[in-house]
């Protein structure tokens, strides 16, 4: 079982590559870790693939049959470092923990909300990722096994 003091350190390492982030919504980044203790992916909120031409952060959507987390031209932090794990560790990824961490305007720790984003959640649950935290602003790390997230995800829209 980890502790508080090295979720925190998986949480840094997260919030170093969010900075890297280049979306024009949300400064995000994610790390997967195996239950070992090494990290294995790594995501951060980017067009698909760095491709510019792709970016639709500024495009307005005026229908409101699309979920939140379709409106935005980036491919979420997490989805990365799920792609990131399953391209360097194959199937390996089970049993894993996955750390999902916000950065402000100064590249510091911000609350992470609350789970809310059904796709993230499906997919992390699909790929075998065991845990799901969250940064919490002034409370610190929020660890759910990632079957909870998953339903408290959908619950979040209720």
């Amino acid at each position: 079982m980890r502790t508080n003091e090295t979720h925190e350190q998986f949480f840094e390492e997260a919030r170093k590559v969010a900075v890297m982030a280049t979306c024009n919504q949300a400064r995000c980044g994610s790390v997967i870790v195996t239950p070992d203790g090494r990290i294995i992916g790594r995501g951060y909120n980017a067009p698909p693939q760095g491709d510019e031409g792709q970016r639709m952060c500024d495009v307005e959507f005026h229908s409101t049959k699309k979920p939140n987390s379709d409106k935005t031209c980036c491919v979420h932090a997490e989805w990365n470092a799920i792609i990131d794990a399953l391209k360097h560790q194959g199937d390996k990824i089970d049993g894993s923990t996955l750390y999902f961490m916000r950065v402000n305007e100064k590249d510091e720790f911000t609350g992470a909300g609350v789970p809310w984003c059904t796709v993230c959640s499906r997919l992390a649950l699909e790929s075998g990722i065991a845990t799901f935290g969250l940064w919490q602003e002034g409370t610190g790390a929020k660890m759910f096994d990632t079957r909870t997230y998953n339903l408290e995800s959908y619950a979040f829209y209720n």
